[in-house]
């Protein structure tokens, strides 16, 4: 069994679902889609993508001498549907948990300690959604999956219900070839998507993204779009659940994935008047503490004032064909 194998093989043993490895080198056509996409305004808020754009392209200019980059997914389905009740808030099956950033690193580690001893001398550094890397384009270069219309990446194991990360090292292993796409003719999450989101196949515009404006956003949310959020107020999973790839989908075997009683349907009502004590209690080592008190508030709250609005308008145009 070579190194490479031995790699795999542990990192399989860590709990992770699907590993691969890709050769380090610069992401030529991933980077000018970066840039495009960047260029057109459709990064919103999030000026950090256009941060070190010479180290997310080639990780060459992270690590000196890179010569491989492995490539991990972590399965994180739950079966549990989402509440229809419109008085209580949703919230994406990513964040029912624990913090996969946390679950990742933590394994990402030993994988690297294990790298280590594999390869004496090797130097190694780790990234899980946190540094100047593209998760995405490393996956499918590495044989994890395919880069989906909805941007996600999709496997054919584990649909796209799945957590990245990576690992860039000094030392020369074997190659898997880069997974084709498999969307063909199909466009479910872009017809799907209730705020035109997905504005052309493979590229999302983070302004109209109900994820996007539920987490990163900071400041109002644009009131011509909250009456379409459909009761989401962290991220939004519609572009997946539409996705006939998911199918496929297989409940995660991680206890940290598990959902927190709590976060599978919170009353829109509790969430608006949460104070921030129970906020700190009730999202400890969860994704959900990225939007802050503040944010998770101000979403429960516009969702509530745009039903209210509806319910307003519905009255108003009864009664003035009733007086008719």
């Amino acid at each position: 069994m070579t190194a490479t194998h031995r790699i795999k093989a542990k990192a399989l043993q860590l709990g992770f679902s699907k590993v691969g490895v890709a050769r380090a080198e610069e992401l030529a056509q991933e980077g000018a889609h970066l840039r495009e996409w960047l260029d057109r305004g459709y990064g919103a808020s999030m000026d950090w993508m256009g941060r070190e754009r010479e180290k997310r392209i080639d990780p060459r200019n992270v690590l000196s001498n890179a010569k491989s980059v492995i490539s991990v997914a972590m399965n994180y389905y739950t079966p549990e549907p989402h509440s229809a009740n419109p008085e209580v808030g949703k919230i994406s099956r990513y964040a029912w948990g624990d913090d996969y950033h946390i679950v990742l690193t933590e394994r990402l580690e030993l994988l690297k300690e294990f790298i280590a001893v594999e390869i004496p001398g090797a130097h190694a550094k780790l990234y899980v959604d946190t540094g100047p890397a593209m998760d995405k384009a490393w996956a499918q270069r590495a044989g994890i999956g395919w880069i989906g219309k909805h941007t996600n990446v999709i496997s054919k194991e584990f649909g796209s219900w799945i957590f990245l990360g990576e690992i860039i090292v000094d030392a020369t292993l074997e190659y898997d070839e880069p997974f084709l796409d498999f969307c063909g003719f199909c466009r479910a999450c872009i017809d799907a998507c209730p705020t035109d989101a997905i504005v052309e196949e493979y590229v999302l515009d983070s302004n109209k993204c109900i994820s996007y404006l539920t987490i990163e956003h900071r400041g109002e949310l644009p009131k011509e779009l909250t009456p379409d959020f459909e009761n989401w107020v962290y991220g939004c999973d519609i572009c997946q659940d539409v996705c006939p790839w998911n199918r496929f989908q297989q409940e995660t075997r991680e206890k940290a994935f598990q959902p927190r009683e709590f976060n599978k349907a919170p009353a829109l009502s509790d969430l608006s008047l949460m104070r921030q004590e129970e906020f700190t209690e009730r999202f400890r080592k969860s994704p959900i503490k990225r939007t802050k008190r503040s944010g998770l508030s101000r979403n429960a709250n516009a969702i509530l004032d745009s039903v209210s609005g509806v319910s307003k308008n519905k009255i108003a145009a009864e009664s003035a064909e009733n007086a008719e």
